[in-house]
C-alpha cells in the first residue's frame, strides 16, 4: 500500500531542513542508500518494522545503519523518528519523493531511452540535447536495450514519450490497413 501523502510530508519537512543546512544532496544520498538497503535486504526491512522487536532495538538498528553511512546527526534523528512513528516502512517512498524534490530544485528531469541496440555516445548526446531543448530542463538519461522494438528508439522524460520504434510504426501501419478493409 502506497502512503504517498505521508511520504510527501516527511520528504517536504526533511527537504526544508536540508535547504536550510545546505545539505540537500547529502540527505538525498543517505535516504537513497537506506531505501536501497530496505528494499534490497529483507532482514533490514524486518529489523526496522517488525513489531515483535522492541522499539529500542529497532531504534538502535536504524541508528547503527545511519551512523555507518557517516550521516549527519539530523539524518540520524530523522530516521529514528521514522521508527518511533512506525513509518520506517515508507522509507523507500520518502526517498523517492525527496529525490524528485531535489531534481525539481536543480531543474533536472530523469528520462530513459530504449533502443534495439546499444547507442553510440554521440547519439546519446544528441538525444539528450534534443530532450533538454524540448523540456527546457537539464536531462539525465538512462539507456536500456530491448530487441523487441526491432529498430529505432523510444525516449521517455516525465510524461513526454517520443516513440520512433519500428514496432510502433508497424502497429500503426497494421491499424491503417485494418481501417481500409
Amino acid at each position: 500500500m502506497k502512503n504517498t501523502v505521508i511520504a510527501k510530508r516527511y520528504a517536504k519537512a526533511l527537504f526544508a531542513v536540508g535547504k536550510e543546512d545546505g545539505a540537500v544532496a547529502d540527505y538525498a544520498e543517505v535516504l537513497n542508500n537506506l531505501a536501497g538497503l530496505y528494499t534490497g535486504m529483507a532482514e533490514v526491512a524486518d529489523a526496522l518494522t517488525n513489531p515483535l522487536y522492541p522499539e529500542d532495538v529497532r531504534l538502535k538498528v536504524m541508528e547503527s545503519l545511519v551512523k555507518a553511512m557517516q550521516a549527519p546527526q539530523i539524518m540520524v534523528n530523522f530516521c529514528q523518528l521514522l521508527v518511533e512513528k512506525k513509518r520506517a516502512a515508507i522509507l523507500p517512498e520518502i526517498a523517492e519523493v525527496y529525490q524528485m524534490m531535489v531534481d525539481q530544485d536543480r531543474n533536472l528531469v530523469r528520462g530513459s531511452v530504449v533502443s534495439a541496440t546499444e547507442l553510440a555516445p554521440e547519439m546519446n548526446e544528441r538525444i539528450k540535447a534534443t530532450l533538454e531543448k524540448i523540456t527546457g530542463k537539464q536531462v539525465e538519461l538512462t539507456n536500456r536495450i530491448d530487441p523487441a522494438i526491432i529498430g529505432g528508439m523510444v525516449a521517455k522524460v516525465g510524461d513526454l514519450v517520443l516513440d520512433g520504434s519500428i514496432r510502433s510504426q508497424l502497429a500503426g501501419l497494421k491499424e491503417s490497413i485494418k481501417g481500409r478493409e
